[in-house]
């Protein structure tokens, strides 16, 4: 029988994890960090691509370079200790670890939402005034929606997270969670801590209705706008141009909406772990297979750096063999 891990300082927490005790860990593990892998070397190559490529220095894909980005650290935040902890008797994470945690999860997720409706935004302005569009998404303005994503996110974080670990832990340090999520820390305070919730519920909601009401009205916008169009090719690239978004926005927002929407009574921490995989873990790999798989511009970019390396070698191998 495997011992229960200690706490190495009276202020650890220790994960329960996303099976307490799996038959098969190492199974769990493998599925895991293949997820992992695949969500991260496809966000990072999304944005090398968009770097590299000049065709792709535009509005929505600055914007969608930013994703890429959040996805990327996003993930980072909570799978490697996942995987630690699959794989270790020391499940603990220290009271520090788990603060940081709680804020870069805080930060990445609501500023996801902002980006995500500022991208229905840019949309909305390609579709609806294409010719006011190098005017109304220029570099500046375009600067200012990246800052104002990660602000806006940050903000949350600098609120919510130094709240959440000031309450006293006296009690069992053992969080039934994969990573430090705030409602799951919240149960071990030795304290009430309903007021808090409902000022947090508050908070989550008006973080959510900002970007929700963006989308909302510039998807109303664009659906008139294509109703009124003659042309069925018209219609075709306008539908085109947003469906990857609006797939998007559809699975980051039906998750966020149980986790901050939905009443307490509706909550089970097994529901809430599988939720947190889903937009934690699953999300980060879709986006960018939906949006390069969907997307000719960027399919075209990846076959030319693809030429590019393939004629660098034939360069390379070809002043080796005259050398020798």
């Amino acid at each position: 029988m495997d011992m229960e891990p200690t706490l190495h300082n009276s202020t650890d927490f220790l994960l329960l994890g996303l099976i307490p005790c799996p038959a098969l860990p190492g199974l769990i593990f493998t599925v895991v960090f293949s997820i992992f892998t695949v969500a991260v070397t496809t966000n990072v190559v999304m944005a090398l691509l968009i770097h590299m490529d000049s065709c792709l220095h535009t509005p929505m894909y600055l914007l969608l370079s930013q994703l890429s980005i959040m996805d990327t650290v996003y993930i980072c935040v909570t799978v490697p200790k996942m995987l630690q902890d699959l794989l270790s008797k020391e499940k603990t994470i220290s009271f520090l670890g788990c603060a940081l945690q709680i804020f870069l999860y805080l930060t990445l997720i609501r500023g996801e939402f902002f980006l995500l409706g500022l991208m229905a935004y840019d949309r909305y302005v390609a579709v609806c005034n294409p010719l006011r569009y190098p005017l109304l998404m220029n570099c500046r303005i375009c600067l200012i929606m990246v800052l104002g994503s990660w602000v806006g996110g940050s903000l949350d974080g600098f609120m919510l997270m130094p709240v959440t670990m000031s309450f006293p832990y006296c009690g069992s340090r053992k969080i039934n969670h994969f990573f430090c999520e705030i409602p799951a820390v919240l149960k071990l305070s030795c304290i009430d801590t309903s007021l808090y919730e409902t000022l947090m519920y508050a908070c989550c909601m008006l973080m959510l209705l900002i970007p929700i009401s963006i989308i909302s009205v510039s998807y109303t916008r664009i659906l008139i706008t294509v109703y009124r169009m003659n042309s069925a090719e018209g219609r075709r690239k306008a539908f085109a141009t947003c469906s990857s978004h609006i797939t998007v926005v559809s699975m980051f927002y039906r998750a966020a909406f149980y986790t901050n929407v939905l009443p307490h009574s509706y909550h089970m921490p097994e529901k809430d772990k599988a939720v947190s995989v889903f937009y934690t873990i699953l999300t980060p790999m879709f986006n960018p297979l939906i949006y390069s798989l969907r997307n000719k511009e960027v399919a075209s970019a990846l076959r030319k750096v693809l030429g590019r390396c393939a004629s660098s070698q034939r360069i390379r191998a070809g002043d080796l063999s005259r050398k020798y």
